[in-house]
């Protein structure tokens, strides 16, 4: 005989997921605007390093324009298909955010390294002028992303703050470069923000992957859930114990529990009520809990 407990807790409202569309959409419209301003004048002051970071706000406005769909798609409900809806989308959105400024990281550092041998001086006043606009605009798009707490929107959030530290680079080396010819400092802190940047896009990029891979979300909670589990006086033991997370934040678990003895139905609800009551404060989108009699084979162990 089997028992299925099901629990479906959704403490993520969907006007989270809205104002994440809505902060995403803020700052998908300023960077394409942005990038289009920062190609003009990057050809207007003759300054490789605002060409630099124009290509790579290009490489932004693609990615945050994916984010942004792919985040729209997941607030779609659960059909046959998906059977657990949409929400696993917007990781796809993160992952693909993680390599595409990886990508735009390395080729700055490629334009940057050579420059070291060979700097050229820009159009200084003009690069001030563009560094003042661009944390201006970058900033407050990063600022409204930095409200959010998906997953998605933390890897955009870093690349919106890469180029804010770009532009204050742009803005140091303008103000530098009104004084003293020294064309180098360009590269070198283009260099010194994008490894900074790297590091902490691959930290992201990791706990996308391990939420691709179905990694235990949170090892020491799962040790915490195990225990209280095992607590229960009914419950003698427990097997195929998972979870992993829909999105990085959206959470989902399975559990076998072995019964001690001989136990009647009335037993059997006032266990699923106390089981209910101890996994409440875990927020899962999903629960799945099925009960096996001391003396009964495991059906998942038959095969």
């Amino acid at each position: 005989m089997h028992s299925h407990n099901h629990s479906h807790s959704h403490t993520h409202s969907d006007g989270n997921s809205d104002d994440a569309s809505k902060r995403i959409g803020w700052a998908f419209l300023l960077n394409v605007v942005f990038t289009i301003i920062e190609f003009i004048g990057g050809w207007l002051t003759n300054s490789t390093a605002i060409m630099a970071d124009a290509v790579h706000d290009l490489g932004d406005s693609l990615s945050i324009g994916t984010s942004w769909g792919l985040n729209k798609l997941s607030d779609k409900d659960a059909n046959r298909t998906f059977s657990y809806g949409y929400k696993r989308f917007s990781l796809l959105g993160a992952l693909i955010n993680g390599v595409v400024l990886t990508i735009g990281s390395i080729w700055i550092l490629f334009e940057a390294i050579p420059r070291l041998a060979e700097p050229e001086m820009p159009q200084v006043e003009g690069m001030l002028a563009l560094s003042i606009f661009g944390m201006a605009v970058n900033g407050f798009a990063a600022y409204k992303l930095s409200e959010g707490t998906s997953l998605n929107e933390r890897v955009l959030n870093w690349h919106l703050l890469e180029d804010v530290l770009g532009w204050v680079a742009v803005f140091i080396v303008s103000i530098v470069l009104m004084f003293k010819p020294w064309a180098i400092l360009d590269p070198i802190l283009s260099i010194g923000f994008t490894l900074f940047i790297l590091f902490n896009v691959f930290r992201n990029l990791k706990e996308t992957l391990m939420l691709f891979l179905q990694a235990t979300p949170d090892e020491e909670q799962m040790s915490t859930i195990r225990n209280d589990l095992l607590a229960n006086d009914k419950v003698s033991d427990l097997h195929h114990f998972h979870i992993w997370s829909l999105d990085g934040e959206r959470n989902v678990m399975t559990v076998h529990l072995v019964l001690k003895g001989e136990v009647s139905v009335e037993h059997i609800q006032s266990l699923k009520e106390s089981i209910q009551s101890s996994l409440a404060k875990y927020h899962f989108e999903h629960t799945t809990v099925e009960l096996e009699f001391a003396d009964e084979q495991c059906r998942d162990e038959m095969k």
